[in-house]
């Protein structure tokens, strides 16, 4: 009798034991199963966001591809005869041109403003020649047309090509003359 009381002793010892692991084991696989829940909430958020830079930027190589159509637009309605200006045909070019830039702003493309006399920014332009080269003939300044974004305090003097960015992100530096 005394053999099954202490079986019995030792069954429950380790039913008490047993019940109190798989306790410990329930606390342990819920932790775990928070903790998992967690990381995937913070990996669906990471891709999302990497989803839309994704799409903002996608388009870019295309957008860097219209630019400079946009760009001989303008340029070639800087040259139409005064005469000229009110014709149909030139009307025609103007619309195609504004029908470009809308394509680019309606994919986030925005132009970047700068205005003769404001002070050279090397974060949003680039400066592809000095005014005192363009003076000043002499050998040493022509080599020094092309300036790098080393050129600081200096004002602009003209806007040769006008700058775009996609969001903050610059996709081309607009490019002037500093003074």
């Amino acid at each position: 009798m005394k053999k099954k009381k202490l079986k019995n002793d030792s069954e429950n010892k380790v039913k008490k034991e047993g019940k109190k692991n798989s306790e410990e084991l329930v606390v342990e696989y819920l932790d775990g199963w928070k903790r998992c829940q967690a990381e995937f909430e913070n990996y669906k958020r990471i891709q999302g966001e990497e989803r839309k830079d994704l799409v903002k930027y996608a388009s870019q190589n295309v957008v860097m591809q219209i630019i400079p159509v946009v760009d001989n637009f303008a340029s070639s309605v800087a040259h139409i005869p005064e005469e000229q200006k009110d014709g149909p045909w030139v009307q025609g070019i103007m619309y195609i041109q504004k029908q470009l830039e809308d394509v680019l702003r309606e994919n986030g493309v925005e132009e970047i403003e700068v205005n003769v006399g404001d002070e050279f920014d090397a974060n949003i332009c680039e400066a592809i020649q000095s005014q005192s080269s363009v003076d000043d003939g002499t050998e040493e300044n022509k080599k020094s047309q092309s300036l790098s974004s080393d050129v600081t305090g200096n004002k602009i003097k003209k806007v040769i090509l006008k700058g775009y960015k996609i969001g903050e992100k610059v996709i081309r530096p607009a490019r002037v003359v500093v003074g």
